[in-house]
């Protein structure tokens, strides 16, 4: 075998060959030349294992489909999974007037720190947090880059070398393998658990308050639901304890919903809500409820939020100029009553009358192509670490196929690219993640994606 991996083709002699120099002219050299490295470094560990070695021109093909999948950059799909907030997909997918408010300011010299009036040094992001603080009623409003910034931020100002307090129940992790206690030991906060995991009084939180507490921290457990016999301090308990040890109250609320009223479980806080209950800093994230960029945002009283804005960290975190104004255009459209036009909010306000009609016409549409296929009645969720058990009534294109995994990859690497679900040995196709104007485009990928499929076989 060690013969076999001698006889190998040199990566040099790849990249000297004709194709190879082909390959490189249209993918450039330096990237086709790292793809060659992974795929022999992949067939020589193969051929160690007794795998007969490829030609010389299926490695270099394989590299070349390596190095294309890198050079073609990010992909839009159609998201047929029925999770509104899908993470891997991007989360909330922004209106098309934030996107070409991000076009804009990419292509152009913005004010993006500078007061046009006076030609003095401005506020990053300064715009979007006026709107913030006319939207929640807070004193202050700061806008970083994720909410995960946010919190390390908050705690690295205002508890540094200090204990914060959050109960037991409350530790979550996020995408990523990302937990709360690391961002916290990364704030260089201390953490102190009280409670249990199911069972968290606010006498937890007083017993455990002593001179050396630096914040009391509240995280709602957006991606997970504590059922059973169960207890939480509520936010109102806890400013009143934070107040009276003249201790900042910090809240987590995670989602980004604004305020009630768009169909949310009642159980899902809302940045005014949090506010009216007394935490001085509330914190959520602008791609879930929200239905903006990725952004941090923090809201609250104002000699908080200035300690923050102050931080030196502050600056490590902070919203790039596409960001900003994608937010802007979306934190305008709440201010005009427009928030219905923001995809996140037109997904999850749709009735499911409106999903199964949208369904029922691309199923006839499909029907010459496509005659396994049929109307399927499921449900939908938010997803993205929202609302976690909560669903909704939707329907779908369910399509029986032989091989359904199969066939949802076809789906996935096809133009354009459909991510959908394998449930109970078919193809299911949610409609209430995909936008009218994205039907044709499903239609068509269905159609391409059924050759090498015999639909007749049972």
């Amino acid at each position: 075998m060690a013969d076999a991996r001698r006889s190998l083709p040199s990566l040099d002699a790849l990249l000297r060959s004709e194709p190879g120099r082909r390959a490189a002219a249209s993918l450039g050299r330096p990237l086709l030349k790292r793809c060659l490295a992974v795929t022999l470094g992949e067939v020589r560990a193969a051929a160690s294992e007794g795998a007969e070695p490829p030609a010389a021109d299926d490695i270099l093909a394989r590299a070349c489909q390596r190095a294309s999948r890198i050079a073609s950059g990010l992909t839009p799909v159609i998201n047929a999974t029925g999770v509104i907030l899908h993470t891997n997909l991007g989360r909330a997918p922004i209106p098309p007037e934030a996107a070409r408010a991000a076009a804009r300011a990419a292509v152009s010299y913005a004010d993006l720190e500078v007061d046009r009036e006076t030609g003095k040094r401005g506020k990053r992001g300064g715009r979007a947090e006026e709107l913030l603080i006319a939207l929640t009623g807070a004193e202050d409003a700061l806008v970083v880059n994720n909410c995960a910034a946010a919190l390390m931020l908050a705690l690295a100002a205002l508890a540094k070398r200090k204990e914060v307090l959050v109960s037991r129940g409350e530790l979550i992790e996020i995408g990523g393998e990302f937990r709360i206690p690391d961002i916290m030991g990364a704030s260089g906060a201390k953490l102190v658990e009280v409670g249990t995991t199911n069972r968290t009084r606010i006498g937890d939180y007083r017993a455990a308050a002593t001179e050396r507490t630096g914040a009391l921290l509240k995280v709602h457990p957006s991606n997970y639901r504590v059922v059973g016999f169960t207890a939480e301090a509520n936010a109102k308990d806890l400013a009143a304890l934070a107040d009276k040890r003249g201790l900042p109250f910090i809240y987590d609320v995670g989602s980004g919903l604004l305020a009630h009223g768009h169909g949310m479980p009642p159980d899902e806080p809302s940045v005014t809500d949090a506010l009216a209950d007394g935490a001085g800093l509330v914190l959520c994230s602008g791609d879930k409820l929200l239905g903006g960029p990725q952004a941090g945002i923090v809201v609250g009283r104002a000699e908080l939020v200035g300690k923050l804005r102050r931080h030196p960290i502050a600056r490590a975190v902070r919203i790039d100029a596409m960001q900003v104004a994608a937010l802007e255009q979306v934190l305008q459209m709440y201010a005009t009553g427009r928030d219905d036009d923001i995809p996140v909010h037109r997904m999850l306000r749709e009735t499911a009358e409106s999903v199964h009609h949208r369904a029922q016409a691309l199923c006839e549409e499909l029907g010459g192509d496509l005659e396994h296929a049929h109307v399927h009645k499921c449900q939908s969720v938010v997803g993205g670490g929202s609302t976690p058990g909560a669903s909704l009534p939707s329907y779908g294109i369910r399509v029986t196929v032989p091989d359904p995994a199969g066939f949802a990859a076809r789906l996935r690497v096809g133009t354009p690219s459909v991510f959908c679900r394998v449930e109970e040995g078919a193809v299911l196709l949610d409609l209430r993640t995909v936008a009218p104007t994205e039907e044709p485009h499903l239609a068509r990928a269905l159609i391409y994606a059924l050759e090498g499929d015999d639909l007749d076989e049972d």
